[in-house]
Parts: structure tokens; C-alpha cells; sequence
């Protein structure tokens, strides 16, 4: 087993080490299901490998932390979401090519996403000018978060992977999201994969 660093140990207690190795497994499952996927539909392009992975990603997260005595699940969007302890683990695919995490950014400013890391991610590094608009944001807020208790922490995994080279980087921690320009905003991020290991199979 992995050794947890003290990050992990403080935001999932007994669990980091198992989850640090469950949840990179988990990304190489979902990859190697959308691989196999693509290459029975013999499409010319990668729109099969791309909706399987996005669903295979939560489907193998969620079969392999449901044994966690503290694990729960959610559906979420029509997709199950785990939860451990008092932490939300929600993957995000950043990249098709093995760039920085901090590279990361959301294609919509909008959404059942955006609202998940507003409501649920750390506070704002930078406070916005308050132009009244928040008021008018909680209004739009995407329906299923109701389901969410509103103390829950959401902890970002996010991970670079492409069908060609498999998984790249994997990457965990909490991030705000800038509005502006849809980047993620990282308060502390560290790696599950280590960086000379590609696990694509």
C-alpha cells in the first residue's frame, strides 16, 4: 500500500492510503473500458472512446470505493458520485495530452460542474466585487445539489488521458473556480500517479 501524505491523511483519515491507490486503478479501468469500447464500434473518430470514458470514469470510481465503510453514493446528473467521509470525489478529465494540472479548466462557466466547485469547493483566494449577482446565481443553481448536505468538501480529481497514451497525470485536491476565464484555481493539488509511470494498458 501507498504511503498517504499528510494532506490526504487529515482529509480522509484511515482511508487515504487505499483510496491514493484505488482511485488512480479506478481512471485506468475507466480508460481501458472506453478503449475497448472504441475499438468495437470501429468509428474514425474518438466520440465513442470520449462518452465512454466520461461515464466508465464515475462507474469504476464508484465500484471500487463502495467497499470504504464511510463511502456513500449519490446520483448525481444521472451519474453516481461517491462520498467519503465528509468529501465529495468528483473526476475531471483536463487534458488529452500530459500538460500541468494547473492547466485545468472547465469548458463552461455554467452548469451542474461550475456550480458543484462554487458551492462545494474552497472559498475564493479573491473575493468578487459584489455586484449583486449572487442572488441571482442561486437561483440557477443546478437542481441536484439539493441533494448535497452543504457541509460536504469537494476534493477535485483531476487527471490528463488520452486513448492513445492512456493515463497520464492524475492529480487530487481542492480548487475555487475563476469565473472569468473557467480556470480552476488550485488551494492545494498534489499527485496519485507518479510522474514516470504511464498506465494505460
Amino acid at each position: 500500500m501507498s504511503s498517504a501524505t499528510p494532506w490526504a491523511e487529515e482529509t480522509f483519515g484511515v482511508w487515504a492510503g487505499q483510496l491514493a491507490e484505488a482511485i488512480p486503478a479506478s481512471l485506468v479501468e475507466a480508460h481501458n473500458r472506453a478503449r475497448h469500447g472504441h475499438e468495437g464500434v470501429h468509428t474514425q473518430t474518438l466520440e465513442a472512446y470520449g462518452h465512454g470514458l466520461h461515464a466508465a470514469q464515475y462507474e469504476a470510481l464508484a465500484a471500487r470505493l463502495s467497499s470504504f465503510g464511510e463511502a456513500v453514493a449519490r446520483r448525481l446528473q444521472g451519474r453516481t458520485v461517491m462520498i467519503v467521509g465528509s468529501n465529495v470525489i468528483y473526476p475531471i478529465r483536463y487534458a488529452k495530452k500530459d500538460v500541468p494540472v494547473t492547466a485545468a479548466r472547465l469548458r463552461k462557466a455554467a452548469g451542474f460542474r461550475a456550480d458543484l466547485i462554487r458551492r462545494h469547493g474552497p472559498e475564493p483566494m479573491q473575493q468578487a466585487f459584489d455586484l449583486g449577482l449572487e442572488d441571482l446565481d442561486e437561483q440557477h443553481v443546478h437542481p441536484d445539489l439539493a441533494l448535497l448536505p452543504p457541509e460536504l468538501r469537494l476534493i477535485i480529481v483531476a487527471y490528463a488521458c488520452s486513448m492513445e497514451q492512456g493515463v497520464m497525470r492524475v492529480e487530487w485536491g481542492s480548487a475555487e473556480l475563476r469565473r472569468e476565464d473557467r480556470y480552476l484555481i488550485w488551494h492545494h493539488h498534489e499527485p496519485l500517479l507518479p510522474r514516470d509511470t504511464r498506465r494505460a494498458a
